[in-house]
This record gives C-alpha cells, structure tokens and sequence, in this order.
C-alpha cells in the first residue's frame, strides 16, 4: 500500500475504534469517572485531613495527579485489551492481517483509539479534582508527554495481552494480578522516600512508578525519581514493546489458525 492506502487504513481503524468508545460511554467513560470521585471523597478528603501536607502540597493535591495517571493507564490498557480481543473473536484480524495493511499501521490504529480513550478519561478525572482542590500545571509539555508515554506503553501492553489471551477471562488476569498491584506499589498514594529497605529499592523497579512521578512533576514539580529516568523508562518500554508487538503480529501468534 502506498503512504495514502496508510493513512486511509489508519484513519478507518482509529474512527472504528472512537466510535466504539463515545458508542458505549457508559461503560467506557462514566465508572473511571465515579470510581475516582470516591477516591478523592475517600482518601483526598477523609483521610487526607488527618495526614497534612505531603512535599508541600496538600495530600489530595499530592493524590491528583497519580489517580489521574492511573485512570489513565487501567483504561488504555482495558480498551485495547477488549478491543482487540473481541476483533480475533470475531475473525476481522485475519482479514486486516491478509490485506496489504502494514503490521504497523494495525498497531497504530488500535493504540491511538487507547490512548484516546485514556485521555478522554483523563481530562475528566483531572476536571473532577478541580471541584475538590486547586492545581497550577508547572511544566505543560512534560505533563504533555509523561501522559502520551505512559497511554502509551499501557496501551501497547494490553496489545500483548489480547494477542496472547484465548479466552475473555485471561483479558481480566493482568490487570487483576499484576496492574492493579504495580498501580498501587507505583507512589500514587504516598512518597517512596517514606518507605524503608527493602521496599524502596523494590519500589523502583515498578515501572508505573516513573510514570506517575514524571506527570506528578510536571503538574507539581515534585518528583520521587529523576525526571530524565522517567522518560528513559518510559521510552525503553514503549519501543521493547512496539518491537514486540510487531513481531507477534508478524508471525500471527494467536490470530491465525
């Protein structure tokens, strides 16, 4: 296919995926939107006022910008899962794969229609926060790319998974058993720097680590871990994981029998 078959191919994917997420609102963009309301009635509210301050900032201001991150990612990762998933279910894998589409241009389909859900969300969430504190965006284009990084590299992940998933069960195990324990081992409620050893070291081999402390710095300007780290990590993972992708979708590991 020539550069204008891409895009219209890439253009047709994404539009498909949109309109699947605005189709079903309900589902994809309300309960994100009401779990985090909880969150900051629960844990900014009730339980920040017993805890104070926390690097300067109130502890719902210090709490906003890793609960944005997280609904960011849970939903990224969930909708590209389900997406894909239910696109081998259905068989229109193998006839995306047989066409003359490039491996890259699925991919990039169903990651941007992710990382659009994920934003969506995200500016709802952080639209929510503002009812309950103030927040001042320190460094807008950091905030920016922490945020397109870490959809990203969630979003390519769930990829893996529908790739690898026979049954809509395994779609639910990652995000049971290993997102929902790394989102909340990942410094979204608390400093590292109040963890002793063995579990601040620990702690810094979590990846949703890096991503919540590089959009916490840019919407703060506090961060647990080095900034250029950050984006070292995230950068690391978004590559290992697009090369992985493409390779699974290459060899049609899990779509073609």
């Amino acid at each position: 296919m020539n550069a204008s078959g891409n895009l219209i191919a890439l253009g047709t994917i994404v539009r498909r995926e949109i309109v699947r997420i605005m189709r079903i609102w309900t589902q994809t963009l309300i309960p994100p939107a009401i779990t985090m309301t909880l969150y900051f009635v629960i844990f900014g509210k009730l339980v920040g006022s017993r805890i104070g301050q926390m690097h300067g900032f109130t502890y719902m201001q210090y709490i906003v910008p890793g609960l944005v991150m997280m609904s960011i990612i849970t939903n990224c990762y969930g909708n590209i899962s389900s997406s894909f998933f239910g696109a081998k279910f259905s068989r229109a894998v193998e006839e995306m794969l047989v066409s003359p589409m490039p491996n890259w241009v699925i991919l990039l389909g169903y990651v941007t229609g992710a990382v659009t859900r994920g934003l969506i969300v995200g500016a709802l969430v952080l639209g929510i926060a503002l009812f309950f504190t103030d927040l001042h965006i320190t460094h807008i284009f950091v905030t920016f790319f922490a945020v397109l990084l870490g959809a990203t590299v969630f979003s390519l992940a769930g990829f893996v998974n529908a790739v690898f998933a026979k049954k809509f069960d395994d779609i639910a195990l990652v995000p049971t058993f290993v997102l929902t324990p790394l989102t909340y081992l990942g410094g979204v409620f608390y400093s590292i720097d109040l963890l002793g050893e063995p579990w601040h070291t620990m702690s810094q081999i979590n990846p949703i680590l890096y991503m919540v402390n590089a959009f916490r710095f840019g919407v703060l300007g506090v961060s647990d871990v080095n900034i250029v780290t950050a984006f070292a990590v995230m950068l690391a993972f978004v590559i290992g994981l697009s090369a992985v992708a493409l390779s699974l979708l290459r060899r049609g590991v899990g779509m073609r029998s």
